[in-house]
């Protein structure tokens, strides 16, 4: 199976392919912004290392969210496009699942994870996993202001770019006297979503056993955006 994997949620900008079982050509770079004028290259980039043509690829798997709303646009523009020209079906796949994926199994091992996306606001996005990042219940917001008291109880792990701002509110509690820091670890994946996963998950949907479930190719918010496209008919 050849699936082509896009990220452009967040902080970063990546590509994958994964063909014959693995990844076979990637490109990651994290960036505030600019993401619209290096996607293309990069797509060029990994599809002439991985030897295959637009035409070979069966998946186009694209996250979709939550994310920046420039970027969730960009990413899912240039997957559709793909997808109607290869042609190949697109799957969207959420910024939480292809950040847990990019958990070590070691660390997850015994313990809920807590993937949480940095939301650009004082909250943060975040959904709960088993120890086999299987997703438990639907996403939502989490205040750090209000943690402990607002995470899952019992051993936990926090992963996803996210948690530095979880991490602070932690440590705040620590030295407040409050102790709860002594159960809770953080994951070594604490960056931005990377495409490898993304297309692994792809991979996943094509095999009828995914981590997670595939989604729309849609963005997922979370809460309203703060950026609207403009009515129809309205000047921009």
């Amino acid at each position: 199976m050849n699936v082509l994997g896009l990220d452009t949620a967040t902080t970063g900008c990546s590509v994958a392919v994964w063909s014959a079982g693995g990844i076979v050509a990637h490109r990651f770079e994290e960036m505030e912004r600019g993401q619209a004028e290096r996607l293309n290259p990069m797509i060029g980039e990994v599809m002439a290392e991985s030897g295959l043509a637009f035409g070979d690829l069966e998946t186009i798997a694209v996250t979709v969210g939550p994310g920046a709303f420039t970027g969730l646009r960009i990413g899912l523009a240039a997957a559709r496009a793909i997808g109607l020209a290869a042609p190949a079906a697109v799957v969207g796949i959420s910024t939480f699942a292809a950040l847990a994926r990019a958990v070590p199994e070691g660390e997850a091992a015994g313990r809920t994870l807590l993937v949480a996306v940095n939301g650009k606001r004082r909250d943060v996005f975040s959904q709960i996993f088993d120890a086999q990042r299987r997703p438990v219940g639907a996403p939502g917001t989490l205040d750090p202001g209000m943690v402990p008291g607002a995470l899952p109880a019992g051993p936990l792990l926090i992963a996803g770019d996210g948690g530095p701002a979880l991490r602070v509110a932690l440590a705040d509690c620590a030295e407040a006297g409050d102790g709860a820091g002594a159960r809770i670890r953080f994951s070594s994946a604490m960056g931005p979503p990377d495409a490898a996963q993304v297309a692994a998950s792809g991979a996943e949907s094509l095999t009828g056993r995914p981590l997670s479930a595939d989604l729309p190719p849609r963005p997922l918010y979370i809460r309203p955006p703060d950026a609207l496209l403009p009515a129809a008919g309205a000047r921009p």
